[in-house]
């Protein structure tokens, strides 16, 4: 018999955030492109204040003015969240009952508490649907990830051809 799988073996480590200002176009944009649930609302200090998804984007558009609305006044209030230990079994089972979709994972790092991980209907199906676990070689705590600096220079140029400088 295989060992029971866990939250922490199916879930992604790293939180797509935005900050309470944020547009909610902007939003849209990157849960779009990023292909993505949600996005966690963080407050200036940096703890995680709630979160914004395609329920609530739908539901700010359907709103007039809704271009002029930001995260904070969409957002739903609070971070859902889920233990990494839990049997996956048992998460679904109570994401289900809670009518949420994707759950956090929270960090407390000296007094600000943010999402670190998440999990969502999302890897569930992927679980669901995997051929074997080189299918799901990215996700969970064992996932293979890209140390900082490789991260930044990413980012660094990326924003550099945006730029048009490279």
């Amino acid at each position: 018999m295989s060992e029971q799988k866990l939250v922490r073996d199916l879930m992604t480590v790293g939180v797509p955030t935005c900050k309470w200002e944020t547009p909610i176009k902007d939003i849209a944009r990157f849960l779009l492109e990023k292909n993505v649930e949600a996005m966690c609302v963080l407050d200036v200090e940096g703890h995680g204040i709630g979160v914004v998804g395609a329920d609530e984007l739908v539901w700010a558009y359907a709103r007039e003015g809704f271009e002029s609305l930001t995260a904070e006044d969409i957002m739903s209030e609070g971070v859902p969240e889920l233990g990494a230990d839990v049997p996956l079994a048992v998460a679904a089972q109570m994401m289900k009952d809670r009518g949420i979709r994707i759950a956090y994972m929270m960090h407390n790092s000296a007094g600000i508490i943010y999402p670190a991980a998440y999990i969502s209907y999302r890897h569930f199906l992927r679980h669901m649907a995997a051929k074997d676990e080189g299918d799901l070689k990215d996700l969970g705590l064992a996932a293979e990830r890209k140390s900082p600096i490789e991260q930044f220079i990413e980012k660094r140029d990326e924003a550099r051809r945006k730029a048009g400088l490279l």
